[in-house]
């Protein structure tokens, strides 16, 4: 079922004269449900970094839509994820953001334990009871993928294979070798907006001008172009102005270039969302991602990580903050304008309003958001139809 009255939604799908999102997508809660189920659960959600989980029996417990998993590294090295329950009574295994270590994983409530495989290794006062056999009582798995050093898990369990959502996505990051970063700096934020206008944001530089006077300064807000996806992601290239080696307050960078770029990407940088809550911001010198997490309509949590090479982490006096001091104060602008937006969205005065040509990968994540209410999920860029060719009306 459409959680949003169809005909308010053709005008966020066409390729022309294309309109925003209406009022309820940033702040119904029943909106925000729908989505969980079928942005989030049904599909591919980035819950990590690989290097979190580096030694045998490491594990931590992560938010997973509207699940928590629990994620852990087994003897033979890989990665395992099981729904955060224990199989007695239901207790919760850890609590979200909880890590640990060790052979086995414990129930905090009545001390079931469980194999790095999630079979049930220990159950006091069981042992003896007749036709008690722990094989009927493991973990029950969750599918989980690493991919360029990132984690992602599908609740639900019947997402599309992540091979197919990933598209060509790999195609145009494995350059930076992504999996062979390290993470140097995290910051995490609350934002009170909802995450769609996060991604709206992050998609163009309409704004950039009025409101990122650093990020001008070394980025023309009018350069670069989109990149054709295939998958479930969208995003292109900015160019640094030529004073600049990389984004930071000066354009000053003091790590080493990423070594495997072409002459092209030691100019640019390049912002890609792989949906629904992965945005990767690549630099010639450092990968920037934020990982949002739905709160409410009108609330979203954000971890931001910055990768350098091994090479920069490992040398002497190495500082990531040229890096990460730019981004947040260029966060902190973005916030405020999110913020506003969502006060705007929640006005009876708002109405849908027309985007700018400027704001082309923004009205791709629109279309992106708008079909899958259509369709009832994640929509690929290259399987969509768009309205004009559809032989069934959207009304």
């Amino acid at each position: 079922m459409t959680p949003i009255d169809r005909e308010l939604l053709s005008s966020s799908v066409l390729s022309e004269g294309q309109m925003s999102l209406p009022a309820e997508a940033f702040t119904d809660d029943s909106v925000l449900d729908w989505e969980m189920e079928h942005f989030f659960d049904e599909s591919w959600v980035c819950v990590g970094r690989s290097e979190d989980l580096r030694g045998t029996g490491d594990r931590c417990a992560v938010a997973l839509g509207r699940e928590s998993a629990l994620l852990a590294r087994d003897e033979q090295g890989n990665l395992r994820a099981f729904y955060n329950v224990c199989r007695h009574r239901g207790h919760l295994l850890a609590e979200v953001g909880e890590s640990s270590s060790g052979r086995f994983i414990r129930c905090p409530y009545h001390a079931w334990a469980y194999g790095l495989d999630g079979s049930l290794q220990g159950a006091p006062g069981f042992g003896q009871l007749p036709g008690f056999d722990r094989a009927d009582y493991s973990l029950v798995p969750v599918r989980v993928v690493e991919w360029e050093g990132w984690l992602f898990a599908n609740a639900s369990g019947d997402a599309p294979p992540f091979e197919e959502h990933v598209g060509n996505l790999g195609e145009m990051i494995g350059n930076h070798r992504s999996g062979e970063l390290v993470t140097a700096a995290r910051q995490s934020y609350e934002v009170a907006a909802n995450w769609k206008i996060l991604v709206e944001n992050y998609h163009e530089c309409y704004h950039c001008s009025s409101i990122h006077p650093e990020l001008c300064k070394v980025s023309p807000p009018k350069s670069g172009e989109d990149h054709e996806a295939r998958g479930a992601w969208i995003g292109g290239s900015m160019e640094l102005e030529d004073h600049a080696e990389t984004m930071s307050l000066t354009g000053e960078s003091f790590a080493p270039m990423l070594p495997h770029l072409t002459a092209l990407q030691e100019r640019e940088v390049y912002y890609y969302q792989l949906f629904p809550n992965l945005l990767m911001s690549l630099h010639p010198d450092y990968v920037m991602t934020h990982r949002l997490r739905p709160i409410a309509p009108d609330r979203t949590a954000v971890e931001c990580e910055w990768l350098f090479s091994k090479e920069a982490v490992e040398t002497e006096g190495f500082d990531p903050s040229y890096a990460s001091e730019f981004w947040d104060i260029t966060n902190g602008q973005d916030w405020g304008a999110c913020e506003g937006v969502q006060r705007g969205a929640s006005s009876r005065g708002y109405r849908q309003g027309p985007l700018s040509p400027d704001e082309s990968t923004s009205g791709k994540f629109v279309a992106m958001i708008a079909r899958g209410y259509l369709e009832g999920g994640v929509t690929q860029i290259p399987d969509w139809i768009p309205p004009e060719r559809n032989s069934e009306p959207l009304g």
